[in-house]
């Protein structure tokens, strides 16, 4: 398939969705720049996510999450990939939807406490009870994702690529965000 998109296309949705990986298919598939908010904001700070969580806190790390997103969503059309708290604020989401398309990856908090659990990169999991603070963090989130131009159902056992190819098929309903050439 040939295609040009016209808008960046912006992942959003939890920890463990799978926005970097269906992201970075998706950009090849695209023939389109992969972003990553999270690694520009890792680059720009010379430190990780979780150094930064512990140094400056939360707070100042949003700030920043949201210069990152303003800037990448300017400088080029791609797939961006952001971190599972960027769309909770809504500068970020008037952003996004002003030069870009939300996509939400709507995976259930059985599939994403499956590829979490195991993981100690999620500074908001480093608590006495991950599993706890994964579901309170959902229930507080998943309403705002739904608030995403599109949602793409993201399931245990199916492959990257194959998720990238839903979201293809998602973005084919929008001929503003995706241009189809074949």
């Amino acid at each position: 398939m040939q295609a040009r998109l016209k808008k960046t296309v912006v992942l959003v949705g939890m920890m463990g969705a799978g926005k970097t990986a269906v992201g970075k298919a998706l950009a090849t598939m695209l023939h389109a720049p992969f972003l990553d908010s999270d690694a520009e904001i890792e680059k720009a700070a010379n430190m990780t996510i979780p150094e930064i969580f512990a140094r400056d806190g939360e707070p100042f790390f949003r700030v920043k999450e949201r210069q990152v997103i303003s800037r990448l969503i300017e400088r080029e059309k791609g797939v961006l990939s952001t971190g599972g708290g960027a769309y909770m604020a809504e500068e970020n989401r008037e952003i996004i939807s002003k030069k870009g398309v939300a996509v939400w990856l709507n995976a259930d908090l059985d599939v994403l406490w499956q590829r979490v659990r195991h993981k100690d990169t999620r500074p908001l999991l480093r608590g006495s009870d991950p599993f706890g603070t994964l579901k309170r963090i959902y229930e507080e989130r998943v309403p705002v994702y739904a608030l995403a131009d599109l949602r793409v159902k993201s399931e245990q056992g199916l492959s990257i690529d194959d998720m990238a190819l839903r979201v293809i098929d998602a973005l084919k309903t929008r001929p503003d965000v995706l241009e189809v050439l074949e």
